[in-house]
C-alpha cells in the first residue's frame, strides 16, 4: 500500500453510444472501428470500409437494435459500469483510494477518468479493464488508450494494469449464483457459453512458438496459451462448468458477434443453436461470460436474436443468465483485484 498518496483505480469498459439517435450510434461504430486493434488493417482500407460501408449502413439497423436495450437510466452498459464504481468506492478505504471509471469508445472517456485520478494526486494508478479474457481489441486497445494519453503527463505515477482475470475465485463464484438461479427454473438440455468472437488472424497474431491451433491446443490452459483469447474462453467454461456440475456433454463453448467475410474463432453460436436444435434439444441455457455487464451484445443478440433462431428451429425454451452488473460478489471481486495490485 502506498504510503504518500491515494490510489487511483480505473475501471474501463467497451462504451456506448449517447443516445439511440442513429447520429450518435454512427459516431460511436465510428471510433470503435476505427481502432487498428479492432479492426487490424491498414489505415485508409480500415477508414474506407468504417466510414463508406459500415457506419452509413449499420448504424440504422444498430440505433433501432439499442432502442430495446436503453431504459429510463439510459444504456445498461454505462449505469451498470457507474454502479460497480459507487460499490466499490463504498468498499475501499475513501482515505487510500480514488475510484474513477472511463470507456474505452465515448463517454465518459478514458481521459476524463484519468483527469479525475489526476486532480486527486495519486501516488499510483491501477487500471482494470472490465473484459475477463485478455484480447488485443479489448484490454489491449484500453492499455494502448492509457498509455497513449499518460505519455503526454509530466508527472506519470507508478501504473500497474490487470490484463485478464478468469480465474479468480470470486468471478467464477459470482458467475455461479447467477447461474445456479436460473438452472433451479427448468431441467436444460445443453448449457451454452457464448463469448464475443475475433478474427482468427488476431488470435494467430499473439501466438507463441506457433503453438496456436485453434483447436485442441485450446483444451487446456497454461503458459503457452495464457494469453489466447479462445483458450482463455474455453478456460472459463470449463471453471464455471466444474463449479456448477454441469455435465461435459451438455457444455458448449461457442463465439458470437461476427463482422465481415473472414474467418473467425469458432465453433460458431449460430452453428451450435443449429446443431443442438438438430439432436433434439428443446431447453437451453445461455451464459455471456466475456460480459460483466448486460449490454447488446447480451441482452439483444444472446438473450432474443438467438433465442428466436433457437425457437424457429424447434425450441422450446430459451433463457439468458444476466451478466454480473453489479452483483455483491462481482464487487468482492474487483475489490480483492485492486488491493491485491496496491
Amino acid at each position: 500500500m502506498a504510503k504518500t498518496g491515494k490510489i487511483g483505480v480505473l475501471l474501463v469498459n467497451l462504451g456506448t453510444p449517447d443516445s439511440t439517435k442513429t447520429a450518435d450510434v454512427r459516431k460511436y461504430l465510428r471510433e470503435f472501428l476505427m481502432d487498428g486493434r479492432v479492426i487490424d488493417i491498414p489505415w485508409f482500407s480500415r477508414w474506407m470500409l468504417v466510414n463508406l460501408i459500415i457506419a452509413p449502413f449499420r448504424a440504422p439497423k444498430s440505433a433501432h437494435e439499442y432502442q430495446k436495450l436503453w431504459t429510463d437510466r439510459g444504456s445498461p452498459l454505462l449505469f451498470h459500469t457507474q454502479d460497480l464504481e459507487q460499490k466499490l468506492a463504498e468498499k475501499l478505504d475513501s482515505s487510500s483510494y480514488e475510484v474513477a471509471i472511463g470507456m474505452r469508445y465515448q463517454s465518459p472517456s478514458i481521459q476524463s477518468g484519468l483527469e479525475k485520478l489526476q486532480k486527486a494526486n495519486v501516488s499510483k494508478i491501477i487500471v482494470l479493464p472490465l473484459f475477463p479474457q485478455y484480447a488485443s481489441a479489448t484490454n489491449g486497445s484500453v492499455i494502448d488508450r492509457v498509455m497513449e494519453i499518460v505519455r503526454e503527463w509530466q508527472i506519470i505515477p507508478e501504473m500497474s494494469f490487470i490484463s485478464n482475470f478468469i480465474e479468480h475465485p470470486l468471478f467464477i463464484k459470482a458467475w455461479v449464483e447467477m447461474g445456479q438461479e436460473m438452472i433451479k427454473k427448468a431441467d436444460y438440455d445443453y448449457y451454452i457459453f457464448s463469448y464475443h468472437g475475433l478474427p482468427e488472424r488476431q488470435i494467430m497474431k499473439g501466438a507463441v512458438d506457433h503453438y496456436c491451433q485453434l483447436g485442441a491446443c485450446c483444451n487446456k490452459y497454461h503458459s503457452k496459451n495464457q494469453f489466447c483469447y479462445r483458450a482463455q474462453c474455453y478456460q472459463t467454461t470449463r471453471l464455471l462448468a466444474e463449479k456448477m456440475n454441469l455435465p461435459e456433454e451438455k457444455v458448449k463453448t461457442c463465439f458470437q458477434s461476427r463482422l465481415g467475410n473472414d474467418p473467425w474463432v469458432r465453433p460458431y453460436t449460430e452453428d451450435v443453436i443449429k446443431e443442438l436444435a438438430a439432436q433434439g434439444a428443446k431447453k437451453v441455457l445461455a451464459f455471456s461470460p466475456a460480459f460483466v455487464a448486460d449490454c447488446l451484445e447480451t441482452t439483444v443478440e444472446v438473450g432474443e436474436e438467438y433465442k428466436e433462431v433457437f425457437m424457429e428451429l424447434g425450441g422450446e425454451q430459451w433463457d439468458l443468465v444476466p451478466s454480473l452488473n453489479s452483483n455483491d460478489t462481482w464487487v468482492s471481486c474487483v475489490e480483492d483485484l485492486v488491493v491485491s495490485h496496491s
